[in-house]
């Protein structure tokens, strides 16, 4: 579906709820994004109405921070109070250009100006920049005023590609959403695909952008990272959209793998790696946590430890094999990490590529991981430690993309020097093959260090700098091994409450008034809409007084609870249980005071959330019948 003129009315239709009025919902708040530089000075991007944040005071400030390809951070600023708002973007860049910002409804800021917010306000330098997009739904779950909408924009794709496109971006987006990763939170997502055609196909290489929507590039000709070089217009194409974007992800037409987070996750449709970049990206921009694997240099949030006295795992740690309930106390898994190295380097047959390290002979088992590109066969590449052939295997019709290889070995090093190769055998591959990283690790034996899949303790994580932070598990989170397909327990958590920061569980709850028999009396008939996560935890007991008064109307939660999750539905009377709508997503009672006060409780219930500090699995709403009715 094309933006512009008139099937814009039809795709604002689909992207919102009108149906009927919604109770209890707050306004929704102000949102100020900026751009602040190493220095501290802030550029403003916009200022708009944005989704609600569940768990904001009326005078508090949610903060979020992205960073950007140059360098800059992008940080967002949200209140439900505008003087608040700006005090605490005051606060963190001190003086505010603010006659920078123009009214989208002064100029032509938009083609896609009706699904945006009416109190958008573009910054000067993001005026017409969005490009014209043909927007065609992937998966939509809801509303997106109530869900968490992930957007692919096309790049590289030229006219005659469009369909190469949405078959990518569909492929992409039911990859992670279907039977693993996302699909336990489905139902609080919408993927989108927006496209906009290139004038040239493909990804630009040598730090040289082609003829693209928002020129994206290899700094050199290695499978690492895709660069952008129009950031102006992506953020432009994704404000442009409003409640629809939430998470930009700008995808380049290459077959190759590569990939960046930050500000814009970017991606290619690779088959072996697209799906792994997308999902490990969207860890870092969602959940906001940093890595699990060794070498980085960003360690923080729900899958980060700094010492072994605060763990903000503790609730998933497993419990001691002593006991049947309590979780062990924390301690290190022994493990060291004698080498690393992200060469990047192309191979000839001319010289191997070696790296020496040394060992401390102290541990039981060791492994070698290592990254290649160009290197289709095992024949073509010896990989060998101390001289001895790892006997290495290439992922099955990999080609020339990049992969990750892990070579377990029993017995410990020993203590001294030690040597790891790579000899090119094939001189086909020459200026194609190429070793991306390799590293060494050792391990305690079993007793030292526990690599059961499913164990959760304190496992060393080494960064870039070799200091030590701590991760959940060794092997079972996709932010530690980007192969692996699903989060671990810890930042599983941490993506439902992010989501459910911005989600609430009742998507809507409606009620309709008519005059009661008696004086000062009415009928009311209420319906409550959740976010399809779960069946109710039990069905109501339905009684004929109930049957009488829903009408025959089904009051249980309709559907199957998926295996750990439940919904629990609470009604009350000025605050008095109703205990025969237990459960019930309908409420119908008649000849009730006119002045009475209904309210409804929900619980959401998940064996994949443990600790719900702020709330966000449970939601209220109040119906006064005096304001309701007004009969």
């Amino acid at each position: 579906m094309y933006l512009a003129s008139a099937p814009l009315i039809s795709l604002a239709f689909a992207l919102s709820a009108l149906a009927a009025p919604d109770l209890g919902r707050l306004k929704r708040p102000l949102e100020l994004v900026v751009l602040q530089d190493c220095e501290g000075t802030c550029d403003i991007l916009t200022l708009r109405d944005a989704q609600h944040v569940r768990g904001l005071p009326p005078r508090g400030v949610h903060t979020g921070r992205l960073p950007t390809q140059s360098g800059q951070e992008r940080i967002s600023f949200v209140s439900y109070d505008e003087h608040t708002l700006w005090r605490a973007a005051q606060s963190q860049c001190g003086t505010l250009d603010t006659a920078a910002l123009i009214p989208d409804d002064t100029s032509q800021a938009s083609q896609q100006s009706v699904l945006t917010s009416p109190q958008l306000k573009y910054s000067t330098n993001l005026v017409g920049k969005a490009p014209p997009m043909q927007v065609h739904r992937l998966i939509k779950s809801g509303d997106s005023s109530n869900r968490v909408d992930l957007v692919f924009f096309s790049d590289g794709y030229t006219d005659g590609e469009h369909a190469k496109f949405l078959e990518d971006a569909k492929r992409l987006a039911e990859d992670v959403s279907y039977n693993q990763t996302f699909n336990t939170v489905k139902p609080l997502l919408n993927f989108w695909a927006a496209f906009t055609p290139s004038k040239e196909s493909g990804v630009g290489v040598g730090g040289k952008p082609k003829d693209t929507v928002f020129g994206l590039y290899r700094d050199g000709t290695e499978l690492r990272g895709v660069l952008y070089s129009k950031p102006e217009v992506a953020r432009a194409a994704c404000l442009s959209l409003g409640d629809a974007c939430d998470y930009p992800i700008l995808m380049g037409n290459d077959p190759l793998s590569g990939g960046l987070g930050g500000e814009f996750t970017v991606i290619t449709p690779s088959l072996a790696n697209g799906p792994l970049v997308l999902r490990h990206e969207l860890g870092h921009s969602i959940i906001d946590v940093g890595e699990e694997y060794d070498g980085g240099y960003a360690y923080f949030g729900v899958n980060a430890a700094a010492n072994l006295s605060t763990v903000p795992w503790a609730h998933w740690l497993t419990p001691s094999p002593t006991t049947d309930a309590a979780p062990a106390a924390a301690h290190s898994e022994r493990a060291a990490m004698p080498l690393q190295a992200y060469a990047w380097t192309l191979l000839n047959t001319s010289a191997p590529w070696t790296a020496r390290f040394a060992a401390a002979g102290t541990y039981a088992r060791h492994l070698v991981r290592f990254s290649l590109s160009g290197v289709p066969a095992a024949a073509d590449l010896r990989v060998a430690l101390d001289g001895a052939d790892l006997a290495w295997e290439p992922r099955p019709g990999i080609g020339r993309d990049r992969w990750h290889y892990d070579v377990y070995r029993a017995g410990g090093l020993a203590q001294g020097a030690h040597e790891v190769e790579f000899a090119l055998v094939n001189a086909a591959r020459e200026g194609d093959a190429q070793m991306c990283s390799v590293e060494v690790l050792e391990f305690g034996d079993e007793h030292e260090f526990n690599a059961t899949p499913g164990h959760y303790s304190m496992y060393p994580t080494f960064s870039l700098e070799n200091t030590t932070t701590y991760r959940p598990t060794n092997e079972d989170c996709l932010m530690r091994q980007v192969t692996t397909a699903d989060f671990c327990s810890a930042c599983t958590e941490g993506l439902w409450t992010a989501l459910l920061r911005r989600v609430d569980p009742i998507d809507a709850l409606t009620a309709r008034c008519t005059p009661g028999a008696a004086p000062g009396t009415v009928d009311l008939a209420a319906e409550l809409r959740l976010v399809p996560l779960a069946a109710a935890h039990a069905d109501s007991a339905t009684t004929k007084e109930q049957e009488a008064a829903i009408e025959g109307e089904e009051a249980a939660i309709e559907g199957e609870a998926a295996a750990g999750a439940s919904y629990t539905v609470a009604w009350t009377q000025d605050g008095a249980a109703l205990p025969r709508f237990a459960n019930a997503t309908r409420l119908a009672v008649r000849g009730v005071r006119a002045d009475a006060v209904f309210a409804v409780d929900v619980a959401f219930a998940t064996d994949e959330v443990r600790v719900d500090r702020d709330g966000l699995l449970a939601s209220h709403r109040d119906m006064a019948l005096a304001e309701l009715c007004a009969l």
